[in-house]
């Protein structure tokens, strides 16, 4: 279990494709700190499997299921990427409950510089959209923020509704507002439009959403 609070910019080292699967060596020298053998941290809001640490870079085996479903699989030596350790028990929550179970992957549709931060509009999957609320929680390549808008329909905002890079129309889009900090210390701080991103819903939701169902 994570809270999206990242703890570190880590950097791809290697790529080693092993059939239908990868082995990813990834630097990271303050998660490592007490990393060993068979223990957790999240990549880009994935909670992976730490096979060998060295020297402040860990490897990790990224099956072809993670690959399919994450954004994984666009990563690339030189690739930066947030990186979070499992919380403890006696730590404070600073986000909020993320598993490291990624939803989905939506794309960066646009962002609107501000003086000292940016509001970035992301798409996602139409399943994923009734998990939304506007101030609700999304974790975003394992960053926990705050959802400003959610919606169904960009161009009631104004203008011409956006298309992915596919040419895809976006019917479905929440927006977020990252501070200096989010910009500084995390991935969201360098991506564009057209970007894949991991998307991590509200646990709670989900949990109520079963509740409701099997009283109905």
């Amino acid at each position: 279990m994570f809270t999206g609070i990242v703890e570190e910019l880590g950097e791809i080292v290697a790529i080693d494709p092993q059939g239908d699967s990868v082995a990813l060596a990834i630097r990271g020298p303050l998660v490592t700190e007490d990393a060993v053998h068979g223990a957790s941290i999240a990549v880009n809001g994935v909670c992976l499997t730490v096979v060998d640490v060295k020297d402040g870079v860990f490897t990790a085996d990224v099956i072809k299921e993670t690959l399919d479903k994450s954004s994984l699989g666009a990563l690339e030596p030189g690739s930066k990427v947030n990186l979070e350790r499992p919380v403890r028990l006696s730590d404070r929550l600073g986000g909020h409950l993320v598993q490291g179970h990624v939803d989905g992957v939506g794309v960066i549709i646009s962002r609107e510089p501000g003086e000292r931060w940016d509001v970035v509009t992301v798409s996602l999957p139409p399943d994923l959209s009734r998990y939304l609320v506007n101030k609700g929680s999304i974790t975003i390549d394992g960053i926990s923020l705050t959802v400003v808008e959610a919606g169904t329909d960009l161009a009631l905002r104004g203008g011409t509704t956006p298309r992915t890079p596919r040419g895809d129309s976006v019917a479905h889009w929440f927006s977020v507002a990252l501070i200096p900090t989010t910009l500084a210390l995390t991935t969201l701080g360098h991506k564009k439009p057209g970007d894949p991103v991991n998307l991590e819903v509200d646990i709670v939701a989900k949990y109520v959403e079963r509740m409701m169902g099997d009283r109905s």
